[in-house]
């Protein structure tokens, strides 16, 4: 009876373990399904670096288990030596082993680093595939909004949101910016995860291997949106991706200054949009944040603050960047100054003091009595015109 009841125990702890395969089989591990070079080699990295710490963690584990079989209380055979205190070549071992594995990890993370760095432009297409001499890549301006994403094709002259369209085999140079936020572009089957932050811009050089749709999302949290701030990546083949070009610029839709500022406001599970025409500078406006009509830019006033520091315009007396220099409120004339509300007002009408200036209430210290113990009675106050002043 004992043997059948553990039977069936063992038979109902490997039934879960007979489910994880098909479990994990819905599942798209897009980090480790790269669709373009620079996250492939990223990839390469990630298990390199797995398999070159595993070279540590295996053997340990599994000495762990065979040290504790082999030395347990049962064993009539094992060694015990209580005059033990050193082993050279334990020593060795314990040491060396380890060195070499940080070793090996610091030279290949030092040179991914340098090599995937990206502000750096790509000599490559693919592994053996060399970008050719003055290739010129493509122009993406990318700007995270609340809670969807911009992108705009300067030489195209037309701009996306949450679609993000890439001709496959072509370099790809991406400026990254945000309105308000700190956000990060991602797209796991292309590249890395790029900040995108608030009046600083960013970069990334890129390129898809392979023709097909994935996802691209923001991994830093920014709100109660943040779960649907996401985009579509379409690798496209160059004529197909001419095509898309073409339909977009045909859409009637038009992005400038005007209606920048509603596309801006906070909205969630925006729908792809897409703009035939772009206003110019549109995303230079929007990284020194003066998209709105009559905001001074930051890089000019930036530049107007270096010259004043270096005393090639006037300080304060120096005009703004915009408009007239304001008139100071005190060379006004009263008429120009108007009036506001009367702070200083008694509370209420009948108040001490409202209409009598040498009245004894006004000087009347009486309200102002030490601390008592808690529960302790204070006394009323004395009104003077009760007991006949005047």
């Amino acid at each position: 009876m004992g043997s059948i009841t553990s039977h069936r125990i063992r038979t109902a702890l490997r039934l879960p373990l007979l489910g994880i395969p098909a479990l994990l089989s819905g599942c798209n591990m897009v980090v480790l399904n790269p669709t373009g070079d620079i996250a492939l080699q990223q990839r390469n990295l990630i298990l390199f670096a797995t398999g070159i710490m595993l070279l540590i963690i295996v053997p340990v584990m599994v000495l762990t288990v065979l040290f504790a079989w082999r030395y347990r209380r049962g064993n009539p055979n094992k060694v015990y030596d209580p005059n033990f205190d050193h082993s050279t070549t334990l020593e060795l071992v314990i040491w060396a082993c380890p060195l070499l594995i940080i070793i090996a990890l610091s030279v290949v993370t030092w040179t991914s680093t340098h090599l995937l760095d990206p502000f750096r432009p790509l000599e490559r297409l693919s592994a053996g595939r060399p970008i050719a001499p003055n290739t010129k890549p493509l122009e993406v301006q990318v700007v995270a909004l609340d809670w969807k994403w911009l992108f705009i094709y300067p030489e195209q002259g037309i701009a996306t949101v949450n679609e993000l369209a890439l001709p496959v085999d072509v370099p790809v140079h991406f400026s990254i910016t945000s309105t308000s936020q700190f956000s990060t572009f991602y797209a796991p089957t292309m590249a890395g995860m790029i900040y995108a932050m608030p009046g600083m811009q960013s970069v990334l050089n890129a390129v898809l291997n392979q023709p097909g749709d994935s996802w691209g999302y923001s991994g830093n949290y920014t709100g109660r949106g943040h779960t649907e701030m996401r985009f579509k990546l379409r690798g496209m083949a160059p004529a197909d991706f001419a095509r898309w070009v073409a339909r977009v610029n045909a859409s009637k839709g038009t992005l400038a200054a005007a209606n920048y500022g509603a596309l801006e406001k906070p909205s969630i599970k925006v729908p792809a949009l897409y703009f035939g025409s772009v206003m110019p500078g549109l995303f230079d406006r929007v990284v020194n944040r003066c998209v709105a009509p009559g905001a001074p830019c930051t890089i000019d006033v930036m530049r107007r603050d270096m010259a004043r520091s270096r005393g090639d315009v006037a300080g304060r007396s120096a005009a703004p960047l915009h408009g007239t220099t304001p008139t100071p409120a005190l060379f006004k004339a009263p008429e120009d100054k108007g009036t506001g509300p009367n702070v200083t007002k008694p509370a209420k009408p009948g108040a001490p003091g409202e209409r009598k200036q040498g009245d004894p209430r006004n000087r009347d210290l009486s309200a102002t009595q030490p601390f008592l113990a808690p529960g302790a009675l204070r006394t009323a106050r004395s009104d003077p015109q009760a007991s006949g002043h005047s």
